[in-house]
Parts: structure tokens; C-alpha cells; sequence
């Protein structure tokens, strides 16, 4: 059976690939407000709004669960899920900060539990899902167990990345190729996949949804754009946990932080994201 937040602090449950630490929620939070304006307009498009019933699937320290509140308002219900019981600590914390009664916090494993249903077992009118199939190792459980929380006719909304591999300086360099090489890895020996949007697509044909929208969205930035700190900081704030994990040494993070630096000396440096593929699914 799955854990629910029955009192205000939430028991233990495993960490996640990238860690918890207090320099991944910065970046997290950067990267949720370099990306707001995509997550709005695809939650748009996918009719959440006031009153909206909305499962934030992987809501990690609850930036998206802030949004998804005001959005749905008194009248809406948002369920965050999240694995790390560090991150669903804070969107607690920040729900009481707040005031926020529209929202609920759950600690789930969703590889080995279901989502649990808020208002009294009525299910979900919509499911947000960003960048966390990619790090489990069985998508079609997570997929399942989305389908099995949207009421019919409910929607899902995802952004996963389609190429991966498209992350780093144009023209390509070395280490900057090997620290994205080095962290696809990362992700596959803990069971993920980077490039998870093909297998999401076929897992949520096979459990039934009506692919509703398909869309790529790759980006570009130079070192003076605000956009250029989501890809660099990845690299600055992932770089000590590669070594952590045994996957780089330290000479390796030296040298690619080295030619970060280089390439940040130079305006006319291009750095590209790896390309997200934004997937909306009809139950």
C-alpha cells in the first residue's frame, strides 16, 4: 500500500541518481522557472486549470506543485508524489508556508506502489510528469500506474528527452561530449534510460492512452543568456556527484570544468540542450 503524509514529517524512502543536496534544489529551481513558460503552455493545452484534480508524478522539492496549486485554486486538488522523502518534506514545508490546502504529499515508490487517489478515492483529471521516467527502470509500471490513477478521458502530460546527446557546445568538444556521454551512463547503471521518450510513447499506446500532442522542443544558448546556466550548471553541480558515484575521476571533472570555463570566456560560445520531446495522452 502506498504512504501517505499522515503527519508533518515523512518517513524515510530511497534517494535519486542526482541526489537531494542543497546545490540540486538551485538548480532545480533555476531549471523550473527556464522552463515555466513550456510547462504552462502544455498544461494549457491540456486543460488544467481551475478546478482540474492533478497528480504531480516525481514533484521533487514542488516547484511545478506550487504552480499546479494556483493554477487548479480552492476548488482543485493537487497530489505531489515523490520518492525522496528530503524533497517531499519540502513540498509539505512549503504547502504550510503558504497556506495552500489544495494540496497533498505523498511518499511512493512508483515501481513497486500505486498513486494514491485524493478526495476520497476519486481519480485524477490530469497527470504531470517531467523528466523521471528517464530514471526509472521499468517505464510501463510508471505508465500503469498513471493510467490507473486518470479518471476516463483524463490527460497526462510529459517531457522526456527524445535525443540526448544533442547536450553540449556547437561546435562539439571533447570534454564537454565525454561529461554528457559520462552522465548517460550514469543514469543507464541505475536503471534509466536517457533517451526514454520512445519507449514512453510505445508504453502509453500499449496501455491504452490517445496520443494527443507531439512536440520537440530543443534550445539554444550563450554565455550571457540566463538559458545558459541550465545546461552549465548541470555540469558544475553533477560533475562532484559523477566522481561520487565512482563513474569520473577527479582529473576528468577538472578538465571538463576547465573547458566550461573557456568556452564561457568566449560570447559567441553555443551551447545546446539535450532535446525534450513534450508527449500529452488521452486515457
Amino acid at each position: 500500500m502506498p504512504q501517505s503524509n499522515a503527519s508533518n514529517q515523512i518517513p524515510p524512502k530511497p534517494d535519486y541518481v542526482l541526489g537531494t543536496h542543497n546545490d540540486e534544489h538551485a538548480r532545480l529551481g533555476m531549471q523550473h522557472s527556464l522552463w515555466q513558460e513550456f510547462v504552462l503552455d502544455a498544461w494549457k493545452r491540456a486543460g488544467i486549470c481551475t478546478g482540474t484534480r492533478v497528480v504531480d508524478v516525481g514533484a521533487g522539492p514542488g516547484f511545478a506543485t506550487m504552480d499546479l496549486a494556483d493554477i487548479v485554486g480552492a476548488t482543485g486538488h493537487v497530489t505531489a508524489v515523490e520518492i525522496s522523502s528530503k524533497f517531499a518534506q519540502e513540498v509539505k514545508d512549503q504547502a504550510n508556508v503558504r497556506g495552500l490546502k489544495n494540496i497533498s504529499v505523498h511518499i511512493v515508490d512508483l515501481m513497486h506502489e500505486d498513486i494514491p487517489l485524493a478526495n476520497a478515492g476519486v481519480e485524477f483529471d490530469a497527470a504531470w510528469c517531467r523528466w523521471v521516467c528517464m530514471f526509472v527502470p521499468d517505464v510501463g509500471a510508471l505508465v500503469r500506474c498513471v493510467h490507473n490513477a486518470l479518471r476516463a478521458g483524463g490527460v497526462a502530460v510529459f517531457h522526456e528527452y527524445v535525443h540526448y546527446e544533442t547536450y553540449g557546445l556547437q561546435p562539439p568538444t571533447p570534454g564537454i561530449d565525454s561529461f554528457t556521454q559520462a552522465a548517460m551512463k550514469s543514469f543507464s547503471a541505475r536503471g534509466g534510460n536517457a533517451n526514454i521518450a520512445g519507449t514512453l510513447l510505445k508504453e502509453l499506446r500499449q496501455h491504452g492512452f490517445e496520443i494527443m500532442s507531439i512536440k520537440p522542443i530543443a534550445r539554444s544558448a550563450r554565455p550571457h543568456d540566463p538559458l545558459w546556466q541550465w545546461p552549465a550548471g548541470f555540469i558544475r553541480t553533477y560533475l562532484p556527484r559523477l566522481v561520487e558515484l565512482g563513474q569520473v575521476d577527479n582529473a576528468f571533472a577538472a578538465n571538463v570544468l576547465a573547458e566550461l570555463v573557456r568556452a564561457e570566456q568566449d560570447p559567441q560560445s553555443i551551447m545546446l540542450t539535450p532535446t525534450v520531446l513534450e508527449i500529452i495522452a488521452r486515457k
